[in-house]
């Protein structure tokens, strides 16, 4: 049975949308991954079912703000810099970290979403294109993920489907 309040995740429309009461209160483009959805450990794949957000990471800290490993690293994202390192996965702004809630679908083993370091996060804009093109975690434009991140507490319900 659904929540009445919950973030749903179409893989296919490469959109995110927050459902309050049963209705939608706000739809935001994502970028998925790649591979496609699929919950294996190393699969680089988004995990599909009912997830929460265990953790959010980065409150108050600038926009742009380059993670790695869920830690601020000091810089502060821009084309130049994206252009120096063009091989990096590029984690910004802010940290949504989602944890499974299906044992045996996304939870536990390796199809644990928590221990795979799924995450809903920012990227560069300009990567931001309508295309799956994530390595399995769920992508957005940074004033999008900031508004989200206001919008939405711990514990929230997120369902990703195809």
């Amino acid at each position: 049975m659904k929540p009445n309040s919950f973030i749903d995740i179409s893989i296919p429309a490469q959109r995110l949308v927050i459902v309050d009461e049963g209705r939608v209160v706000k739809s935001y483009p994502v970028s998925t991954a790649k591979n496609g959805a699929g919950e294996l450990r190393g699969s680089e794949c988004t995990p599909r079912g009912w997830h929460k957000i265990r953790a959010k990471i980065g409150e108050g800290i600038p926009v742009y703000s380059v993670f790695k490993a869920r830690r601020p690293t000091s810089e502060i994202y821009s084309p130049e810099l994206g252009k120096q390192f063009p091989e990096r996965d590029w984690i910004l702004t802010r940290i949504l970290w989602l944890g499974g809630l299906e044992p045996g679908k996304n939870r536990y083993g390796s199809v644990d979403t928590a221990w795979r370091y799924i995450y809903i996060h920012g990227c560069p804009d300009e990567l931001m294109n309508g295309k799956p093109e994530s390595h399995g975690c769920i992508r957005m434009i940074n004033a999008d993920l900031l508004d989200l991140f206001e919008r939405v507490a711990i514990n929230t319900e997120v369902y990703i489907h195809e």
